[in-house]
């Protein structure tokens, strides 16, 4: 342990300094200090004066999670003695025991958890009642509680203590490999919440999730007021994604995709007020006029009732759920902090910080301009989503389409492809199909969504949307961005030296490579972008891109901040926070550049509702996108994602560091995309 002496002053300080700070709030711990001391003392007596440290921190983690029913003060002193490993060979040997029975455990609980699913996640069931029940079971729900009381979780938490993010930092271009998995072995029992109350968050986010994942607005019987239709009859599009998508689809359509464009924003406009007409969601019985909000049936007015702002009483359950974890940990009291702090391992106020100052920077309203010009009108609201900078903008949607319905008539075909499209990417033909194996595509329910495996000998899946035609342009743009996220599970997973490393930092990371491989999605048709300013498009399509979603994430942070303020709110009150708080983020952020204020375009975001604070990923993602897409520049793309994600969960700034050379941060962009209006205007 000498090796380790220099690294011992800097975390001892800091451990000092958190104690004090958090005696405020501390919640009294069974075993008193003076007992957690004396142990300490007698089993560091048995060894050298450095290991101390490590001592203390093991024995203090123990002593915060140990509860009067897990035995007396004297069965914790006999306890950390008997299970306190010195000796590095049997450390290891323990850690790797370890980390295999919790592959096996993790695996199979994470194949429970997606089989239980199917029912409500791919279209091939027909939905019963019971299947939501199922689907919102949480297989590992009783995981901690066991683990405790079988003293696993104690014997791991004494000998793989928890290093907050701080450490971390510290410890970062110092820690060797198996250090850092160490590290991670230690964030795994931090906390003690019980069994019903993670069942309870399961049960609410299930039920999130099943909510959104049916709120299908059928666009073909959208009217206007002459009872003209302008969709395909048979088009039925998920909020928000789909509408999103075919309202980015419409740019080069002339006066008819305008008149598409602005029905799909009352659309959206009607589903964040909550005036949506309760009959007109998933149903092709009847048909809607958005603008007016009346609803016909067989050409009769019917009089319908509006939705029951289950939407926001929805965001409403999620926060009550994720509120029931707070008493359990103290280290991060809300959620807020631990989807920050803790899950993205970055603060919410440097995430904030950064998404205000790229919505204030000067470049807004410069690209703002170039968008008019390029439409030749003025700017509505929904051009938060212009696609006039990607590469297929100005191909024809119709032929995309009809090459991918013949090319993926069903999943079984896409999923033949993707080793192809990971060899036309620069994979070698051994690497494509190992990858590729490990993969496998599920027809979704929804818009899709990519789920990893979470131990070595399962796939990952793949689950997209196909309709009886075949798989349509839009759907495979999202599938293309859905295998992203399945070669980055499957490298960080089957290429990662050690399991407690498996994975990337936070789903930021992985949206990252998933908008990479969207980025080439036209590639790998047979469309290669050889547009000289392809690299100027490219960095206005990100910086709008992360415009738009950077101020949806502050509305769905503000949100949180004040459900913490007002914990007792109903779902009417909070129906009028959101969209306050979306006209008060677009009013600060987009009404100059747009010429329009208090639109509440902001609040539109599915995630928002059924995936608590994920949203922030998006732009966080869209700037490691951008820093790590300009380095791959010049460079084999797939030696160099190959190497670039086997890196596995290392704390952000430092994975940045190692990927690309420097930290995430706007500025590349904003440079970027300075140079790129010069570019284009020249």
């Amino acid at each position: 342990m000498k090796k380790y002496f220099y690294l011992l002053m800097f975390p001892a300080i800091l451990l000092l300094t958190q104690c004090q700070e958090a005696e405020k709030d501390q919640i009294p711990q069974f075993v008193t200090q003076a007992e957690v001391d004396s142990v300490i003392k007698q089993i560091a007596a048995n060894y050298d004066d450095e290991e101390e440290y490590y001592i203390a921190k093991g024995v203090n983690q123990v002593a915060s999670l140990w509860r009067e029913s897990d035995g007396t003060a004297t069965d914790f002193e006999a306890f950390c003695k008997k299970y306190y490993v010195y000796n590095p060979v049997i450390k290891n040997q323990l850690f790797l025991r370890l980390s295999d029975n919790l592959e096996t455990l993790f695996g199979h609980m994470n194949i429970m958890s997606l089989k239980l699913k199917e029912p409500i996640h791919l279209s091939s069931y027909e939905l019963l009642d019971v299947d939501e029940i199922f689907a919102a079971y949480s297989p590992g729900s009783h995981f901690d509680d066991d683990f405790f009381a079988n003293k696993i979780a104690f014997i791991t938490a004494l000998n793989f203590p928890n290093y907050t993010l701080k450490e971390k930092t510290y410890y970062a271009e110092k820690w060797k490999r198996f250090q850092w998995a160490y590290a991670r072995m230690g964030d795994l029992f931090t906390s003690r919440v019980p069994a019903d109350v993670n069942q309870k968050v399961s049960e609410a986010l299930s039920a999130s999730d099943n909510y959104i994942s049916g709120y299908n607005i059928w666009v073909g019987h959208l009217v206007d007021d002459q009872m003209q239709t302008h969709f395909d009859k048979d088009m039925k599009l998920l909020s928000h994604w789909n509408l999103r998508d075919e309202l980015k689809a419409n740019y080069n359509s002339g006066d008819e995709g305008l008149l598409k464009q602005q029905m799909i924003y009352e659309v959206m406009l009607r589903i964040i007020s909550q005036d949506i007409p309760e009959a007109v969601i998933d149903n092709p019985e009847v048909q809607w006029n958005p603008v007016t909000n009346k609803v016909y049936k067989e050409g009769e007015e019917e009089a319908v009732t509006p939705e029951p702002d289950t939407r926001y009483q929805t965001l409403l359950n999620n926060f009550k759920a994720m509120k029931l974890i707070d008493p359990y940990t103290p280290e991060y009291p809300t959620f807020i902090q631990r989807a920050f702090n803790g899950g993205m391992e970055i603060s919410q106020e440097d995430v904030e910080e950064a998404f205000t100052k790229l919505c204030s920077s000067e470049q807004v309203k410069k690209v703002a301009d170039l968008i008019k010009s390029r439409l030749g009108r003025d700017l509505q609201p929904f051009d938060i989503w212009y696609d006039g900078f990607k590469a297929r903008s100005n191909l024809d949607q119709e032929m995309l389409t009809k090459m991918t319905r013949e090319k993926y008539p069903n999943t079984s075909a896409f999923e033949k492809d993707i080793p192809n499209m990971l060899m036309k990417l620069g994979f070698k033909t051994d690497i494509a199909k190992e990858i590729a194996s490990h993969i496998t595509v599920d027809p979704a329910r929804g818009s899709g969504h990519a789920w990893g495996a979470s131990m070595k000998g399962d796939k990952a899946h793949l689950r997209t949307r196909i309709g009886p035609e075949g798989m349509d342009y839009k759907g495979y743009n999202i599938a293309i961005h859905e295998l992203g996220h399945n070669v980055e599970q499957t490298i960080s997973l089957y290429f990662v030296d050690y399991y407690m490393l498996q994975g990337v930092p936070n789903t930021a990371f992985t949206e990252a490579l998933a908008f990479t491989f969207q980025k080439r999605d036209l590639e790998l048709l047979g469309f290669p972008n050889r547009d000289p300013n392809k690299d100027a498009m490219e960095a206005l399509d990100i910086f709008w891109g992360s415009y738009e979603i950077m101020g949806v994430s502050l509305v769905d942070m503000a949100v949180w901040k004040w459900l913490y303020k007002n914990p007792d709110a109903t779902a009417a009150q909070l129906k009028e926070m959101v969209i306050a708080s979306a006209k008060e983020v677009w009013n600060k952020y987009y009404a100059e550049a747009f010429g329009v204020t208090d639109s509440p375009i902001l609040a539109i975001y599915s995630h928002m509702i059924d995936n608590p604070l994920y949203l922030s990923n998006y732009p966080v993602g869209h700037l490691i996108d951008f820093q790590l897409d300009g380095y791959l520049k010049g460079k084999n793309f797939a030696e160099e994602v190959l190497r670039i994600y086997t890196q596995g969960d290392v704390i952000p700034q430092h994975w940045m560091m190692q990927a690309v050379g420097s930290r995430i941060s706007i500025m590349p962009l904003l440079k970027a995309t300075e140079s790129a209006l010069k570019a284009i205007r020249d």
